[in-house]
């Protein structure tokens, strides 16, 4: 606790009112500093308030303890849930320190873990702003500043071409008479008006609003459309630019979505996934769902790790016309349509891969496509539930196709084979085309559901985000943890392990991943082993083979618990093996703590780097905490980890970043505005497909060691030979993970399900090759800064 033994100073007026004054804080503080001592930190605050309420003069000497009681306090308040409580106080604090830094950057964390981001951002940038020097803060900023603007933004500012076509179908429509503009999207707009301009299109068309955002503009905004044939002066009809849309489709194979997508491995490291759990990722989209997803997700498909294959021609999916109401109201409650497109190339079938075609009027148009440099990623739906996934030619992919809660939906994928003997045509048709006399339109929905899978009584779905699917799906990372913890388990009681499992799950046979019987020598106080990495996680599980071992999970969501708890009777491991943590500790925030009053850890597994590609917050205070809670000989996993990177030029980074100049806006001056969220680190990065120029080797920049700190190091120098000229304007950076001096998982190989992420730099320079540079690297607590030595 800081020193708090501040005295009030003399008041130079004298007097019994001065006198009485005095006394009271004298008191005040005495009692602050008793009720300190007593962890009664309301109390505490309480009277720090009076006394800097009656004696500003003290702010000096009592603001580090007033700091820490504040924050003390705020906790428990927070705990209780007593929100404006909290608020309250540091809206107190503030009156008091207005210009304090660090009051400001903790009011932001409340205010963020809140869900209040845009307040957060504030007070995170004031605190910059106050002490640039401030890590905490900046780390904050940057991280607050990524949910607030995303990167997109900058992307799209940046794109010439679509702000360019905009502008001259904008300045076409205003010389052909529209001369009151309405931009949707980009502001208030209360007149009725001319011409509606808007650009709310992502990268499924319908996902930001702009149908229901057309329908009220037209019912309340603006004037009635020209008729068709209809002549006159553009002022007196209304009219929206873009004036239509093509929407477009293709199946495509794609291991990467694939990866992302769809669990396809049926065994972990010896663990077998049951056949009655099925796993989702958050873009399935099923037909009976009435909540209001987003079901696809969104890929620069020109830049995906790997590539991918068309199986299919382009085909059309739907067209819009924006300039039409009734067809605009008519969207969301259209029946869907079927579609049956040929299949061109054999393959796996992954993903139906979506763009359009925007028609901005008769002369002006922008392309979305994947073969078109643009802001725009495309949407993504990615297959599920077929028995078989591989097609060829001869067979057609099945389809529904609709605009229900005005989001494209496409549904019920699937494929009919060319042994089913039924003529869908030489090329893509519609239900009104295909199905057109007869009974056929049952008939192609029976077909239709041919390939799909059905359900089982008993089946269990499970929603896991996309990086945990390719997580189940890493199966280097899950041996590599196997291997890692029986060398551990080993180490402490040599000859207790059970070395029968492997061969016992290699024999397919039910008893797949039970350990607990099998081991000839049993100990009698098993090992424990606490897994608190991120997400959904079957390493407990994994730990159970490997002998007298107490596995526990930390795992939050209930769902999550029931399907741990299917894979370990799928797998015949005792009812009462795997405990979930967290319901043995009132707070997540002791969930590091005793499995029981007399026993500690014997593998304690922390995650260390998020999925974005940046170190996980607070990751040194938990395994300082960790280790005081490991038995003699007990590890963490990872015991060491070691941070990579290189010099890169990149023009891509550098866009994707800050708005670059007035040239790309076509003369207006919008950098300097946005360019305040501008942030010096780029997350989600997959390098095996950025767009850059290796300027040097990777070098070793860091190493964070869990397990003795004393090797860690807050501030180093790395020497870099450039080994090609260019210009650096990025340096990008990745880890190796190590689980033991042998076993290294690195989070930039092809199986990982981590991303990776850059340092970009304000100022870019040039070098040549064979010049050597200095990188001075910085770490404090998760926020790591590199800057180059010239």
């Amino acid at each position: 606790m800081p020193n708090s033994r501040a005295r009030p100073r003399r008041d130079a007026g004298g007097g019994a009112g001065a006198a009485g004054r005095n006394e009271l804080v004298s008191r005040s503080l005495q009692s602050a500093e008793h009720c300190l001592g007593a962890q009664d930190f309301g109390t505490a605050y309480a009277h720090y308030l009076l006394v800097l309420s009656l004696a500003p003069e003290l702010n000096d000497d009592v603001k580090e303890t007033f700091q820490y009681t504040l924050f003390r306090w705020a906790e428990e308040l927070d705990s209780l849930n007593r929100t404006q409580d909290l608020l309250g106080c540091y809206e107190q604090a503030l009156e008091l320190f207005p210009d304090d830094e660090v009051i400001c950057n903790s009011m932001g964390e409340h205010l963020f873990r809140m869900g209040f981001r845009d307040e957060a951002s504030g007070y995170f940038h004031k605190a910059v702003k106050l002490n640039p020097d401030f890590n905490d803060a900046k780390e904050n900023f940057y991280r607050v500043a990524n949910w607030l603007v995303e990167r997109w933004h900058f992307i799209m500012l940046n794109d010439t071409k679509r702000n360019t076509v905009y502008n001259a179908a904008i300045q076409k429509a205003v010389c052909l008479g529209s001369k009151s503009v309405l931009d949707i999207g980009a502001g208030t707009g209360i007149l009725r008006v001319s011409l509606v301009v808007t650009e709310t299109v992502d990268a499924g068309l319908f996902g930001e609003g702009i149908v229901e955002s057309l329908i009220h503009a037209w019912e309340h905004l603006l004037l009635q459309p020209k008729t068709k044939g209809e002549n006159g002066n553009c002022e007196k009809y209304g009219k929206v630019i873009p004036a239509s849309a093509v929407i477009f489709g293709m199946a495509v194979e794609c291991e990467e979505i694939r990866r992302h997508h769809r669990v396809g491995v049926k065994d972990i490291a010896g663990i077998c996934l049951p056949e009655n759990v099925k796993f989702q990722s958050p873009a399935y989209s099923s037909v009976d769902t009435e909540e209001t997803v987003e079901p696809y997700t969104t890929e620069k498909m020109s830049r995906v790790p790997g590539g991918y294959s068309p199986l299919t021609e382009c085909f059309e999916i739907m067209t819009v016309d924006f300039n039409n109401l009734q067809e605009l109201k008519s969207l969301a409650t259209k029946k869907p349509d079927k579609i049956g497109i040929p299949v061109t190339k054999e393959g796996t079938l992954d993903a139906i891969v979506v763009w359009f075609v925007l028609q901005l009027d008769e002369e002006h148009s922008l392309s979305t496509s994947p073969s078109e440099e643009t802001c725009w990623e495309q949407a993504v739906y990615p297959v599920h539930d077929l028995a078989d996934y591989w097609i060829k030619p001869g067979d057609h992919v099945m389809m529904e196709v609709s605009c229900q809660d005005y989001y494209l939906r496409i549904q019920s994928i699937s494929v009919f084979g060319s042994e089913d003997e039924m003529d869908v045509g030489k090329s893509f048709t519609k239900n009104k085309e295909l199905l057109s006399v007869g009974n056929e339109a049952e008939l192609c929905s029976a077909l239709a559901n041919l390939q799909t899978r059905q359900p089982d009584a008993v089946e269990q779905t499970c929603l896991l985000e996309s990086t945990e699917i390719a997580l189940l799906n890493n199966i280097p990372y899950h041996e590599g943890f196997k291997m890692a913890m029986r060398k551990v388990l080993s180490s402490l009681t040599p000859g207790k392990v059970c070395q029968a499992m492997d061969t016992h799950c290699q024999n397919n046979t039910v008893s797949c991943g039970s350990g607990q019987n099998n081991c000839e020598e049993s100990s009698p106080e098993p090992f424990y082993v606490l897994d608190v990495s991120e997400g959904f996680s079957i390493l407990p599980i994994i730990a159970g083979t490997l002998g007298q071992v107490k596995p526990y999970s930390s795992v939050e969501k209930d769902q999550h618990r029931i399907i741990l708890d299917l894979i370990c009777e799928a797998n015949h491991f005792p009812k009462e093996t795997l405990e979930f943590w967290l319901r043995h500790v009132e707070d997540e925030s002791a969930v590091l703590q005793r499995p029981k009053s007399d026993k500690l850890w014997s593998i304690i597994i922390l995650d260390v780097i998020e999925p974005s590609g940046l170190i996980q917050q607070e990751i040194m205070e938990k395994a300082a905490i960790s280790r005081c809670l490991l038995q003699s000989g007990g590890k963490i996993f990872p015991q060491y980890v070691l941070m990579f990177g290189l010099l890169v030029e990149s023009q891509t980074l550098v866009e994707e970043s800050a708005v670059q100049g007035t040239e790309r806006t076509l003369g207006l001056n919008i950098a300097p505005f946005i360019n305040q969220f501008q942030v010096p680190i780029r997350v989600f990065l997959d390098l095996s497909s950025l767009p850059c120029i290796p300027l040097s080797k990777p070098v070793e920049l860091l190493r964070l060691d869990l397990m003795t700190p004393y090797l860690n190091t807050s501030n180093r120098e790395v020497k870099v030979q450039i080994c090609k000229s260019g210009q650096v304007t990025a340096i990008p950076f990745w880890y190796h993970m190590y689980l033991d001096d042998e076993i290294r998982l690195d989070t930039s190989s092809e199986a990982s399900h981590w991303k990776q992420a850059a340092v970009v730099l304000d100022n870019p320079f040039q070098v040549e090759m064979g010049e050597e540079l200095v990188l001075n690297i910085q770490h404090h607590k998760s926020n790591v800064s590199i800057t180059v030595k010239q």
